[in-house]
């Protein structure tokens, strides 16, 4: 196993700070969830020679003490590795399966919770609209690996309204005029939208939506948790395949 000079360490901590593309990664299972899904490391360090659990993979690894893991890693208690990564976006294409489109939201721990239940429920594409980038260790952490499998792809709000008229998409919204969501059933592929923490969904993006549901609430309370909407609504418009 190699040894890191200072010279690449000191380097990696600048692209860590500068270099929105690079996925620092320092969980073990998220790791491998990724290299399985056909992610190309460029580094992996490790504190201990019996952890490198990653077989024959075409990737750099390197055995440093605990303190260059705590300089590269996120976490504040890092399990002793740390994978380096370039992340590139998916392309920009037309959704064959339900799919979910956020819209400006800014919180990783959302967004990451969004991604996994997508996930579990077939929504097999998000659309991050001027969102926070796919690469936040925060929301990577958060989609628990889930990241990975899905098709996630980061757009502007501008030129995603012009691919769901040039796509004719159906897209649903959650207003508290719309339709009881529990009542609603479609077998057509469609398109949830999730909106801003403190903003909700843009008035341009509400004027080209085909449905508008709300979940049943007890009154005094106006709103729930994007990710805890975002859930209900993904899981009752899938629960049929689902269960």
């Amino acid at each position: 196993m190699l040894r890191a000079d200072n010279n690449l360490i000191k380097t990696l901590k600048k692209q860590k700070r500068e270099n929105d593309s690079l996925l620092f990664l320092d969980n073990f299972k998220i790791i491998k969830d990724a290299l399985n899904a056909g992610l190309k490391a460029k580094y992996i360090f490790l504190t201990r020679e019996e952890d490198n659990i990653f077989g024959e993979i075409d990737c750099l690894i390197y055995k440093v003490d605990h303190s260059i893991i705590e300089q590269l890693s996120e976490s504040k208690t890092p399990q002793g590795v740390v994978c380096i990564a370039e992340y590139t976006p998916h392309i920009v294409e037309k959704p064959n399966t339900n799919f979910l489109v956020l819209d400006r939201l800014q919180d990783p721990g959302n967004v990451g919770t969004l991604i996994r239940t997508a996930c579990a429920c077939g929504f097999k594409y998000v659309f991050l609209l001027d969102s926070v980038k796919p690469t936040n260790a925060k929301l990577v952490r958060s989609t628990v690996g889930t990241i990975f499998q899905q098709k996630v792809i980061p757009i502007s709000s501008k030129n995603f309204i012009q691919k769901a008229k040039e796509w004719d998409l159906n897209l649903l919204v959650a207003d508290m005029d719309g339709e009881n969501i529990f009542n609603f059933e479609t077998n057509q592929q469609i398109g949830l939208i999730v909106g801003n923490e403190g903003q909700g969904v843009s008035d341009e993006l509400v004027s080209i939506c085909t449905k508008k549901v709300r979940i049943p609430m007890q009154e005094g309370v106006e709103s729930l948790n994007a990710g805890v909407s975002g859930a209900i609504i993904m899981y009752q418009i899938s629960k049929n395949k689902l269960l």
